[in-house]
């Protein structure tokens, strides 16, 4: 019996033809954009390191096993721009939280990508067997996450927020001019700011969630305020806005730029929707304002996880907060929730089989030894 014929694609031509699928898919609501670029992002490096050139089928599981560690050890990108910040002109391979190469989350979603892509070059017949069955190189355990990811506690998410709710008195006059320039309304971006740090802390969106917000996603039904959050896979939901970020909202909306013909809710002074890098710049500059003792670095996604830390402290229904956060599965909310210093104390401090106890104790102090 003959052996069944592949088509011997190099990685590059591979790579491409899977993007181009699975690109196509975001047409038919299959996929997100934001996920399908994802993949598109994952291919393109796994092509890279694995080798451009060479023929797909001949990769092994030990040459998989070797792009995964490349890939673990990569510097994170998104980290390596801290000495271009602090004005020394030179990259830094250490990022936030001074640890190097790519979190646990990446590596994992970085192994899903490329199992995908063997999955569809086994069903298209583009090799023989799939290399990921005998690869063995695993992301490490998530108690790796960096600092910044990780949940505020309350007093530095309270201090964030006030900080939010009390920028400082912007100049009113340019640096070495001796004529004094206002700002018009429109670019009273504090106010926007104030919105974007209001609405990752206390609802979670994801970040490609609030960029993506326009204004007629906020609407009013029965005097709440709510925000149909268009997520990932496709699914919506519905957040109904505390009272403090409806007023923060509609403080922004009086002062936006752009006017009624930009449906975009997040816009630059220019007029132009923020993006996702703009959103670290926000929070980073609400920090400055934060007293240091209560100021902390922090992400988009480690306000997700303050979001999600606090609400569940707090006693909140994990379903409510679940629908919240915009997951499908109770099980995913344990990657958001992170311990909070002093919670197990505080939890068997009061303990629920105990209250009454407590409340008939109080009772029988109060009536007195001649009761």
């Amino acid at each position: 019996m003959l052996p069944v014929q592949v088509n011997r694609l190099t990685v590059q031509e591979a790579g491409d033809r899977y993007v181009e699928l699975v690109r196509a898919k975001t047409v038919t609501g299959a996929l997100s954009p934001a996920t399908a670029e994802v993949y598109a992002r994952d291919v393109a490096t796994f092509a890279r390191l694995a080798g451009p050139g060479r023929v797909l089928d001949d990769l092994t599981g030990e040459d998989v096993d070797a792009v995964l560690l490349a890939f673990a050890r990569k510097p994170d990108e998104r980290r390596r721009n801290d000495g271009r910040a602090n004005g020394t002109g030179k990259d830094t391979e250490k990022g936030a939280g001074g640890s190097t190469g790519q979190s646990a989350a990446s590596q994992a979603r970085f192994r899903r990508s490329v199992s995908a892509l063997f999955r569809h070059a086994t069903s298209a017949g583009w090799v023989h067997l799939d290399p990921m069955a005998a690869s063995s190189v695993r992301a490490r355990e998530r108690g790796g996450l960096r600092p910044e990811r990780r949940a505020l506690t309350r007093e530095q998410a309270e201090g964030l927020i006030e900080a939010a709710g009390s920028p400082a008195a912007p100049p009113e006059q340019a640096a070495g001019s001796g004529a004094p320039r206002r700002r018009r309304a429109d670019q009273r971006t504090e106010v926007r700011d104030a919105l974007v740090v209001l609405l990752l802390t206390t609802l979670g969106p994801r970040v490609s969630e609030l960029v993506r917000a326009n204004v007629q996603d906020f609407y009013t039904n029965d005097g709440v305020r709510y925000w149909r959050i268009f997520g990932k896979g496709g699914r919506t939901r519905d957040v109904p806005l505390p009272d403090a970020v409806a007023s923060a909202l509609d403080a922004y909306l009086a002062v936006r730029a752009g006017g009624d013909g930009e449906k975009a809710l997040l816009l630059s002074w220019r007029g132009r929707r923020l993006a996702r890098g703009d959103v670290q710049a926000v929070i980073d500059r609400v920090q400055r304002q934060v007293d240091p003792g209560r100021r902390r670095a922090v992400t988009p996604h480690g306000l997700r996880h303050t979001t999600a830390t606090h609400l569940l402290a707090d006693g909140t229904d994990m379903d409510a907060v679940r629908r919240v956060l915009g997951h499908s599965d109770l099980s995913t909310l344990g990657r958001y929730r992170d311990d909070l210093p002093g919670e197990l104390e505080v939890a068997m401090g009061s303990h629920p089989l105990l209250r009454r106890r407590r409340g008939r104790a109080g009772r029988d102090d109060q009536a007195g030894p001649d009761a």
